[in-house]
């Protein structure tokens, strides 16, 4: 039998037992809360400490905290809650993340804004409680596992015949080589389906598993691509400075058609991901629209540059041709060796750094296809 209390399976106990329980939870999340609840224009009446919070609460004061919070749950969307995180240290505790999910979980009744919110928070809480090892290997379903077994218990890494799809996807992942790779694809459409799709099976513990290391892998695989399209970007930089090419037309990125080259290099130097404190759907969008047209313009840039290449190096090797049969005692001029045309861009290097994916959702993407179709 399960020795680990979770929110699929709870342990049988007196009503008191689980008033207590839900009241240690909305203590170790609730110095975040009343924040929280003023950014979405719920009122707070509690205390806003945890030392001002009794260990144990009266009937009174234990209802008075669960209609609050009702109230908050029902005016937070998966967006706004996403934003919430951010704004608290909440994205950093594993015992409030945990708090949080179990509190979503234990609900008698859910609706698909709960389900999104269960489904965002547990990727969360996966991102911030794995090893540093995983984040290097391919993570299975036995991976993920281990790191939500004090969510989910234990004995659920089977896979389920509704999250095949998600597997397949999954395969796919490990052949993109640039975000442009995976804005062509539906995948989280496709994703968003397999759930929609699994009903009430989505809350089996290993559907739930599925879920969690799709998603995960979802956006571990767009930080990566970003981080090549960032290497490719350098590489083509470096190679134009290497040629002499002072500035490029820009104008596909949002700059000028004349772009100091050293001005873009400091560009994608200092290029900041969009996982920051401020972090919106809107500035993701934004932030990978302009890496993918920098890319472009770079690009372009270096086609142009072998075609002035080729232009310049085919006069100096049919010239030999154009002059008068030189006397048999000299040696015919060699013709001009015509530059190497500019090497690809490495690919990005094995991680050596843990990616702090828990300042990201993947739910921009779909937003972004429009950016992968020019």
């Amino acid at each position: 039998m399960n020795k680990i209390s979770t929110t699929l399976n709870p342990a049988s106990a007196r009503p008191e037992d689980t008033r207590q329980e839900q009241w240690t939870e909305l203590r170790s999340v609730f110095p975040d809360l009343p924040g929280a609840g003023k950014a979405v224009g719920n009122r707070h009446s509690l205390s806003a400490g945890n030392a001002h919070l009794p260990e144990k609460p009266s009937v009174e004061l234990f209802k008075q905290a669960q209609t609050w919070l009702d109230a908050l749950d029902s005016r937070v969307l998966v967006h706004q809650l996403r934003h919430l995180l951010q704004q608290t240290t909440l994205n950093a505790s594993e015992s409030g993340l945990r708090a949080l999910i179990q509190r979503h979980m234990r609900k008698p009744s859910r609706i698909n804004a709960d389900r999104d919110k269960i489904d965002f928070l547990l990727v969360q809480y996966f991102a911030l409680c794995a090893p540093a090892k995983i984040y290097h290997k391919q993570i299975e379903l036995g991976d993920t596992a281990a790191v939500m077994k004090p969510v989910l218990g234990e004995g659920h890494s089977a896979p389920l015949a509704c999250c095949a799809p998600l597997e397949k996807m999954i395969i796919a992942l490990r052949g993109f080589r640039s975000v442009r790779d995976m804005l062509k694809t539906n995948f989280i459409a496709e994703g968003r389906k397999v759930k929609e799709a699994a009903g009430a099976m989505f809350y089996d513990p290993s559907a739930l598993l599925s879920f969690i290391r799709f998603n995960f892998l979802m956006r571990r695989t767009l930080i990566e691509l970003m981080h090549a399209d960032l290497i490719a970007i350098r590489s083509g930089l470096q190679q134009l400075e290497a040629a002499g090419t002072n500035t490029l037309d820009c104008r596909h990125s949002g700059s000028s058609a004349s772009e100091p080259v050293a001005k873009i290099r400091q560009l994608a130097d200092e290029w900041k991901q969009p996982f920051q404190k401020d972090y919106t759907e809107r500035t993701v969008n934004e932030t990978f629209e302009k890496l993918l047209n920098l890319r472009s313009d770079v690009e372009k840039g270096l086609e142009q540059l072998t075609a002035r290449s080729a232009a310049t190096a085919t006069p100096r090797a049919t010239a030999p041709a154009a002059k008068s049969v030189p006397p048999p005692t000299k040696t015919p001029a060699k013709a001009a060796k015509a530059p190497e045309p500019p090497k690809e861009p490495e690919t990005i290097p094995a991680w050596t750094l843990r990616i702090r994916l828990s300042r990201f959702g993947s739910s921009s993407l779909p937003r972004l296809r429009r950016v992968a179709a020019r």
